[in-house]
Order: C-alpha cells, then structure tokens, then sequence
C-alpha cells in the first residue's frame, strides 16, 4: 500500500472509531479489525500515537514526535521486526532520522526491537530502567540469548528538556509505578501526555515489578498537571481527550479496588495461594489480561505488604 494511502486509511479508521469508542481494550469489542494494526493515530501534525499488537491480541502503543531537527520515539515494539516495522512506517511521515529514543517502560515487550534503532540515537533513561536493563543483559548473556542493547547513561533529573526543532518535549519521572523507571514524555504545545505503562487502558493492573501503593501516587502526579488534557496509553487504545482522562481516572480506580482486595484477603489469614483461589476482582474481572494477570498481582501485592518489594 502506498504511504498517503495508508494513512488515509488510518485517519479514517481513527475518525469513525472516535465517534463512538467502546470502554474495552479488546480490538474485537472494540470494532477494529486485527488488519487495521499497525497503524498511527494523529494527535497533532507533528505527533503521533503507534498502535500495533502483541498477543494475546491488545495493544503496544510508541509515541513519535516530528521536529525540524529529527525524530523523537518513545518506547519501541516487542520484537525486532515489529520495531523495524514502525521504523520504516515512520519514513511515510517523515524523511527525517529518528534522533531521541525514550526508554519509558524497560519491559522486553517495548525494548526487544532495540538493536535496530539507529546507532547514533540518543536514549533518554531513568537510572532504574538503566539498571534493570544491565541485570536483563547479564542474565541473556548468561544464557545465550541476543544482547540488550544498552543505554550508555541515565537522566540526573526526574525533568529533561528536548528541543527537536520547532517542537519540545519534557521527559518526565513523576514516580515509580508499574516498572520502577517508568518515564513519560510531555508535548507542551499539544497538551498531552504519553505514559508508557504508567497507564493500561482497560487493561488489568499488570504488577509483575509494580509498586502499588506509589503507582497511584504517580498517576494523581500526572493528573495534576495543567497544562495537560489528553493522556496517552502504553496499551490499550488512545482515546480522544475527554474520554482519556475518563479513562485514567478508571485506571487508578482499578489499582485502588485491587491492592484493597489483597489487602482484605491478607487481612483474612490466607495464605497467597488462598488468597489466589479465593479473589474477587468484581467488575476488573472482565477487563482484559485479568485472568493472566490476577495471580501475578496478588504474589507482587503480597510481598509490597510484607515489606519485601522497596
């Protein structure tokens, strides 16, 4: 297909979506065929959410933002193919190298395509995705396993400006949530904020190296800024501005009902294989990942009550 062609197949498709969008992570709820994806959802005309899929059937979504200087990206795809797809769907955009890439999740489904990121990128880290990724490199050495491309230094600020060329961008780390280094990039002049994992859209809380208790702290952080009216996903689809921050405040709303149902069940006397059996996630039970995730949950939950996760 041919690049104009492509995205006016994707305005479109945007367009109809948007008039009535269904409250569910699930493509097929949704009404959006799995041939759609992958595809851009224009914020503005110098940004762009990239929504593609990963299984079991939901979305990854990167952040590309347009300057006269370069390319910004935030957060890649799960495989090198899916990374290197989104690289040269970003050339029907623009002709310009992608010169900035922020690590706003260190989670293998938005790092694993890394190695095809231009050599000279610039990456923007937190110190404790750094971190985590040289523990990720060490233990895919130790088993043979492609390496992990590495960042070569973390942010010394939890703020870092970057001028492309006619738009800025603020890279932000408004707290710990669901990988301890989550960062996210904020588009002053379009108002929006791109949250990486911090924010699954109708996606169960996945907690597998969450911080519970910090991660709606960290939510009530971006909630507050004000200069920010539209809120973008890591997964789940990118709704239109009211409906996101319907959305993240939903979000939260879920961590909150979660962490007090394991509180309640601890508080009981079970044991966490109980606790497991016996969960009742009331309406979260629906959302999408909820089986998969629920026992991940519980075990990361259970030790942040035990004082075990710092």
């Amino acid at each position: 297909m041919r690049p104009a062609a492509f995205l006016l197949l994707v305005a479109t498709a945007t367009s109809l979506e948007a008039q009535n969008p269904v409250r569910t992570a699930d493509p097929a709820v949704r009404g959006v065929p799995l041939t759609a994806f992958p595809r851009f959802v224009k914020l503005s005309d110098k940004v762009y959410g990239y929504e593609e899929i990963r299984q079991p059937g939901f979305t990854t979504v990167s952040l590309v933002v347009i300057g006269r200087n370069g390319v910004l990206v935030a957060d890649g795809q799960g495989s090198v193919q899916a990374t290197q797809t989104m690289l040269d769907k970003i050339k029907t955009l623009s002709p310009l190298p992608v010169k900035w890439y922020v690590v706003g999740s260190d989670h293998g489904d938005h790092t694993a395509g890394n190695s095809v990121l231009p050599k000279d990128i610039q990456f923007i880290v937190h110190a404790n995705s750094l971190a985590q990724l040289k523990k990720d490199s060490a233990a895919a050495a130790a088993a043979n396993r492609p390496a992990i491309v590495m960042p070569g230094a973390a942010m010394t600020s939890d703020t870092e400006t970057i001028d492309l060329g006619g738009i800025s961008v603020r890279v932000r780390f408004l707290g710990r949530a669901h990988t301890g280094g989550d960062l996210m990039v904020e588009v002053p002049s379009e108002k929006l904020l791109f949250m990486s994992e911090a924010y699954l859209n109708r996606v169960f809380p996945a907690m597998r190296s969450a911080y519970g208790a910090e991660w709606i702290r960290t939510i009530d952080n971006a909630l507050a800024l004000t200069n920010v009216d539209r809120f973008i996903p890591g997964h789940g689809f990118i709704e239109e501005a009211k409906v996101s921050r319907e959305e993240l405040i939903a979000f939260r709303e879920s961590l909150v009902a979660v962490i007090a149902e394991v509180k309640r069940l601890k508080a009981a006397g079970l044991t966490v294989d109980q606790a497991i059996a016996q969960v009742n996630w009331g309406p979260y039970a629906k959302w999408f990942l909820a089986e998969q995730q629920s026992p991940i949950a519980i075990r990361r939950l259970w030790t942040e009550l035990d004082g075990a996760s710092k």
